[in-house]
């Protein structure tokens, strides 16, 4: 079966991302991907989906065309409105035809992405739907008008239910980084310096690199080295000595010196930080970081659970459904 989706309204930086172009950095291409990979294969996962919209917070509506299709919705904590009845951040849910779902941003985070049951009809760039806007590879960012067709299209859910995965919840805690793998071209007092201080967030910030603020790091031994392969969370300090953390849009080599390097199981907690905000780091042993990305694995194949919206409805939400079956005095006799 082939239905269609028809955007509505996207803002900057909506894209198709799948989990990655891989295999190609020798020739300069980037892997591109989800910018919160938890966050992506929750919402894929649940749908049995590849590919998933990722939506930033310029937001996102779009309305199925025929058929009703199954969606489900990870991430950040967005605004999420189906025919303007509220959801929660992280749900499944069918949306039937004429149906408008909006996705716009919420209390916190950065990305969400929005999973559809079957495939999206497109021609794959090296194998991958991955969208990489500076270089042109993939398909091209969304926008209002686009429509999008979706081949071998899932049976939609019975009811919207919410997703209960606890590791897409806001946490505040230091964000765990391993040292290196140049961590030799600065001296103990610059990396206490990078762990011990408050970054925040700049506005120069995308998919290719997070900028941070705060005080200069210094290098023991000059600033250049010979270009190596720039892995995502990488943290690298150019002459100037203000870091930034490379992400999913990520050039494939580097000549910067890379003081650390964010570890697996908070690529996202990172990503879902938006410029202003403040980030702290702390120092983990590869024992720890293996461990905490084994337990984020588990925890994703497992998958999260599925409860009913009515089991957990807001009050709007509340306000806007018939719940009344009929009305019965209480001083009526129901013999007569």
């Amino acid at each position: 079966m082939r239905a269609e989706l028809r955007v509505l309204a996207a803002g900057p930086g909506v894209t198709i991302q799948d989990a990655g172009r891989f295999g190609y950095g020798r020739f300069g291409v980037t892997p591109a991907g989800p910018m919160d990979p938890a966050a992506f294969r929750t919402a894929t996962g649940a749908v049995g989906a590849t590919a998933a919209i990722e939506v930033s917070v310029g937001g996102l509506t779009l309305e199925s065309v025929d058929v009703p299709l199954a969606m489900a919705i990870a991430g950040g904590g967005f605004d999420i409105r189906l025919d303007g009845q509220s959801l929660p951040p992280a749900c499944l849910l069918a949306l039937s035809s004429g149906a408008r779902l909006t996705i716009r941003a919420g209390g916190w985070g950065a990305w969400c992405y929005l999973a559809i049951g079957g495939r999206f009809d497109l021609p794959p760039t090296l194998g991958s739907l991955a969208t990489h806007a500076r270089s042109g590879l993939g398909p091209a960012p969304l926008a209002a008008g686009d429509r999008l067709w979706i081949v071998d299209a899932a049976p939609s859910p019975e009811a919207a239910c919410a997703l209960q995965a606890p590791w897409l919840a806001p946490d505040a805690a230091p964000i765990r980084v391993m040292p290196g793998p140049q961590d030799d071209y600065f001296s103990p007092e610059a990396i206490a310096l990078f762990l011990d201080s408050p970054w925040r967030l700049g506005a120069r910030s995308d998919r290719m690199a997070y900028a941070l603020e705060g005080p200069a790091i210094d290098h023991a031994r000059g600033h250049d080295i010979v270009s190596d392969g720039a892995a995502m969370g990488a943290i690298q300090i150019p002459g100037s000595g203000a870091p930034f953390v490379l992400m999913a849009d990520r050039q494939p080599t580097g000549g910067y010196p890379k003081i650390a390097t964010v570890i697996g199981a908070d690529f996202g907690r990172l990503a879902q930080k938006r410029p202003g905000e403040t980030i702290h780091f702390r120092a983990a042993t590869y024992e720890a970081a293996v461990s905490a990305r084994r337990a984020l694995f588990a925890a994703l194949t497992q998958g999260p659970k599925k409860n009913p919206l009515f089991g957990d409805m807001t009050a709007e939400a509340l306000l806007a459904s018939n719940l009344v079956g009929g009305v019965i005095s209480a001083t009526d006799d129901p013999t007569h």
